[in-house]
Formats: C-alpha cells, structure tokens, sequence
C-alpha cells in the first residue's frame, strides 16, 4: 500500500511585490496525485504538520534562497499548540525560521480562539512570522484577527469588487503593522485595482501559475501614474523589501562566491549569527573583484568571507523611505548602492531594500504629489483630503473637516484686482499652513475654498489664528467664513455624506456677518455659532416719487420730461 507521501507532490507560485515588482517569497502548494490529502488533513492535525514538513523539505531540493509561506489549518495550530516538528525541519535543512511564514488558514469557526492565539504566540517566539491567509472568503472573525496581529493579510481577490472593503483593510493592516496582499489575481484590471485599494503584495496566475520549479521570472504589468499610491507620511519600507541572501557569519569566502555565482540576481550577501542579526554585509561587485584579482583565490577562499565584507548598514521594518535614504547619504560613497538590511524588533533581518527601488518610488509619488497641487498655493487638492476622509471613517477615527472662504471674494477681485486677489489667497494658504498641527491636513479645492481636515481637540487655534488676522486685499478689508463638521466614529459612510453635512454649515456660516464659524455634528440636528452675528436686515426701499408734471413750451410746441426729451 503506497504511503501518503508517494503520491504528494508540492508546486510554488511567486508573492510578489507590487512596488518593485519582485518576488517577495514562494508560496508552497500541495498537490496530490491521487486521494484528498488536504481534506484529510484538515481533520487530523498531526497529518497536516507532516505535510508542512514535507512543504519544507521540498523546497530545499529545490534549493532556492526566497522566503516561504507554508499553508497550516488553524485547528491544527490549535489542537497542537504550534507545530512541535517543523522548527526542527527548517534548521535541518538550513533555513531560518524567521524566513518562514505560517499562513494560517480557514476555517475558524469552532477553533479555540484562546489555544489559537497561543499557538501562534509560541510560533512568533520561536521566529516565525504570521500570516492571516483566506480573509474575506473565510470565516475569520475581525477581533480574532486583530488578536493574532499578523504580519500579512491575505485577502480573496473577489474582494477588489468592493474596493471600500480593500481599503478599510489596508487601514487596518496599517494599524496592525501588517502588510496587505491580494491572492488569486488574474487579470491586469484586478492587479490595478488592488493597487489603487492600497495592497502591496499580490500572487495569482497573472504573474506566475504554480509550477513545480520556483519562477525566476515573473510578468508585473507596467503601472500607470494614476496608480502611484501617494504615501502617507513617506513609504513604509516594508513596500520595498527583497529577499536576503543570508550565509552564517563564519562562512568561507569560498561559500560566498558559490552562492553569486549560482545566484546572479544576488546584489549581496549579509552574514548573520545564529539569531539572523547581521554582523557583515559582502556587496557582490567588491566581492568578485577582490576574488578575481591576483592570488584572490588562493588567499582568500578557504578564509572566512567576513574578512571582505563591511560592517551592515540597518533599518527598522517600521522606518520609512526617507529614513533609509538618510542611512545612505552618511556612508561612504562608494557604498551607495550597497543592500541596507531590514530588521526587525529583536534585530533579526528580514531582507533588504535597494536604492534604486526607493528612488524610483519617491520619484512616482513626487510626481503624482505634484499633479494634484493647485498651482497658486502649492496645496493638495480635494481629491487628497477626501482620500484621507475615507480612511479616517474606515479606521473608525474621530475628525472635524472645514471648509473656509473668503467673503465676497468676486468683489473682492472685481474691486482690487485678480493680482491682490491671488496674494490674499496666497497668504489665507499659508497663514492655514502654519497654524496646522501634526496630523492636520490642509487643502486647497479652488478659488477662494480651502479644506481643512483636523483632530477635534486642535479647531479652536487655528480658527483663532486664520479668523482673528487682519485681512485686506488691494487695501479692502476682508472677512473670512468656516463651517466644521465634527464626524465620530459611526456617523458617515465616506467623504460624499461628509460633504453634503458640510453645505449647509458653509451656507449658514456665509450668512452671518463679520468672521464667521458655525459648526455642526454628523448626523446631529441644528448647529452652533462660535464667531459671526446675523445680517443686519436691509430696509425697504422708499416708493418712487410720482412724476413731475410735463413742461410744455407754448412757443415751440415741444413736450420735455423729466430725465429726457421729445418731441
């Protein structure tokens, strides 16, 4: 009678990175030739720890140097409080745990939530990392989610029909400190939509089918400008990270070179002790010079690689782009495009980032930063603040949005020119500017209308600062008008329903006279008038005077009016 593994083979299809465009890690898939191994597996725990076993082994044959993600039913985490074997299994056959990742897959319904949560705790200490696999298609419930504070998402790509439920994810990966990827994608139009809805990594048959080899190459559709996600704060560097090429700190120079060559897409090694921290990082080009050159290979082949490497340069997972690029301006120059490792809390690396992808992300968003500025005051447009409208409603916080003008601000122009009219809008920007405190986002929509997006506890300085300055334009004093909307968790659905709520403050705000503010609540009746008092009522015009009797000139037989003449 065969045995189970006789007729078990395992394929790997690519996770790939959408900002890069590389491949981040190789997911393993059995798959039998005959009977359901998985069904069975899903029943017996046992079983599907040898299976994940057997996952691992397999990609060792094929010896490739890319992370893992190795597919576990979370009954089975549960039942056995981890996997007892599969530690054991990666450090046999060379690998790191923290260059594992357990996807931790549906069902859940019935699972011991409280046993689950410390398997996964036991998994994570070991070094493992934690991928949350089959949300939105599964049945993961959000709080037994936000427990296991995963490192990944997986989610369904029939999700990117609902592009407002990929992007409260985003938001909540964000919050977890979690990346979000997108499985099962097919087409260009999905991989465009998943991009817009914030994923950062994907895998599916667009970009490779699971083979049984590991691709080496995978196809990434070109990104249109319209794509470039604008960052929020700088790009998180986990947008960018590449597998590392790790050899143990005392491996030969000999060992190194083996690993180049067999490996061209390799820009480096680092070298790592036995907890995965970097202790010397060996840059391809140097490397190769220094054992190409005369006698380099008999002086330094069997001589530990440490000798021509350098010491590592390092970043937190939780750095930005920007911050990276500072780690690299203070090093030498000829080390520019040297790997910078990525570590994480406990200083273990979890791959590397290259320049040139953070370049060229910096340099996209630059570029769509600037198509959406107004050209007069060099804010972001509406579209920038309503994105982030939807992403504060999505991630449940509390906000206030304005909306501020300038009174009268046709005449205004009319009266003393379009030049004075553009400077007085000029100065309402930056006098915004200043008065923004951190988390505050301004914005210009147009004309003489800004937005204002803000935490409620910050309103009154800076409606201080913009509302009790003295305005003037062309020598004419002005006025400004701002209308707030106070949004708590729960009152709006997106940036539209906060828009209509906003009308009718501006309205009431533009009908007081003097500086003026009026503010309401979300889903609240009425609303309060902080500055401004009501117009003064014009009176009535007086009734026109009857008409003067007609003058006749008996002489000349002509009739004259009053305001004119005739004949």
């Amino acid at each position: 009678m065969p045995f189970w593994t006789d007729t078990l083979r395992f394929a790997f299809q690519p996770v790939v990175n959408l900002a890069t465009g590389a491949v981040a890690g190789l997911e393993i898939l059995a798959r039998p030739e005959t009977g359901d191994i998985l069904a069975e597996a899903r029943r017996d725990p046992e079983l599907d720890c040898r299976v994940a076993v057997s996952a691992i082994r397999a990609a060792v044959r094929r010896e490739t140097l890319l992370p893992l993600f190795v597919n576990v039913f979370a009954g089975t985490l549960a039942d056995l409080g981890g996997l007892p074997t599969l530690h054991d299994a990666v450090r046999a056959a060379g690998r790191l745990p923290w260059e594992v990742t357990i996807d931790v897959c549906p069902p859940y319904t019935h699972v011991p939530q409280q046993a689950l949560l410390e398997a996964v705790s036991a998994l994570r200490g070991q070094g493992f990392r934690i991928c949350a696999d089959g949300v939105g298609d599964g049945d993961v419930p959000l709080r037994l989610l936000s427990d296991l504070s995963p490192g990944l998402v997986k989610l369904d790509a029939s999700l990117l029909a609902r592009p407002a439920v990929v992007r409260s994810m985003r938001t909540l990966c964000d919050e977890l400190g979690a990346l979000l990827a997108v499985e099962g994608v097919e087409t260009e139009a999905e991989c465009a939509a998943a991009l817009a809805a914030g994923a950062q990594l994907a895998q599916g048959e667009l970009f490779a089918p699971p083979a049984r080899l590991p691709a080496a190459d995978v196809y990434v559709p070109p990104r249109s400008p319209a794509e470039v996600v604008a960052p929020r704060s700088g790009p998180s560097v986990r947008e960018f990270v590449r597998p590392a090429a790790l050899l143990p700190a005392a491996a030969s120079a000999g060992q190194v070179r083996a690993l180049l060559t067999e490996s061209p897409e390799v820009s480096g090694v680092l070298l790592v002790d036995a907890a995965g921290v970097p202790v010397r990082s060996v840059h391809r080009s140097r490397f190769l010079l220094s054992m190409s050159g005369r006698y380099g290979h008999s002086l330094y082949a069997d001589r530990p690689a440490a000798k021509l490497g350098d010491p590592p340069r390092t970043v937190s997972v939780d750095a930005t782009a920007w911050e990276v690029l500072d780690v690299v301006a203070v090093g030498r120059r000829d080390r520019t495009s040297d790997d910078v490792a990525v570590v994480d809390e406990y200083g273990r690396c979890v791959g590397v980032v290259r320049l040139a992808d953070l370049v060229r992300a910096l340099a996209e968003t630059r570029v769509e930063e600037a198509v959406g500025l107004n050209p007069l005051t060099r804010l972001p447009g509406s579209d920038a603040i309503t994105g982030e409208v939807d992403r504060r409603i999505a991630a449940g916080r509390a906000f206030a949005l304005s909306w501020l003008d300038v009174d009268h601000f046709k005449q205004v122009n009319d009266g003393a020119g379009f030049a004075a009219g553009d400077e007085l809008i000029r100065a309402v920007g930056r006098a915004l500017q200043r008065a923004a405190a951190d988390g505050t986002r301004v914005g210009h929509v147009g004309g003489d209308d800004f937005l204002v997006l803000a935490d409620p506890d910050g309103l009154d300085p800076l409606a201080a600062s913009v509302l009790d300055a003295p305005w003037s334009a062309g020598g004419r004093p002005v006025t400004l008008s701002l209308a707030t909307l106070l949004c708590t968790p729960g009152s709006l659905t997106d940036h539209r329903e906060a828009a209509a709520c906003l009308a009718p403050l501006k309205k009431a705000a533009k009908a007081l006279r003097g500086a003026s503010w009026v503010m309401g609540r979300a889903g609240g009746p009425g609303h309060e008038t902080r500055r401004g008092s009501p117009q003064t009522p014009m009176p009535a015009p007086a009734p026109a005077p009857a008409p003067a009797p007609a003058a006749v000139s008996e002489g000349c037989g002509m009739v004259v009016e009053r305001g004119g003449q005739g004949v």
